[in-house]
């Protein structure tokens, strides 16, 4: 089981989910791309992309690479 973070911690772990999900829908719709579509590509549910959009979710290393590659 994972050690409980400081509250220091949780919270720069919280902004920096929630600055990445901005980035991510920022350049998801630029692109032109809709959570399906990106969903699709992925292999993940539809939801889990908008949990990363508002930060909820942290998306392992090897799925950060898969979007990078779509």
């Amino acid at each position: 089981m994972a050690k409980k973070l400081p509250p220091a911690l949780q919270q720069e772990r919280a902004d920096v989910q929630r600055k990445f999900g901005k980035r991510l829908a920022e350049l998801r719709e630029q692109r032109g791309i809709t959570q399906e579509k990106l969903s699709f590509a992925l292999g993940v549910d539809r939801t889990y992309i908008s949990y990363m959009e508002r930060g909820e979710k942290n998306p392992s290393l090897y799925l950060v690479w898969r979007i990078a590659r779509v």
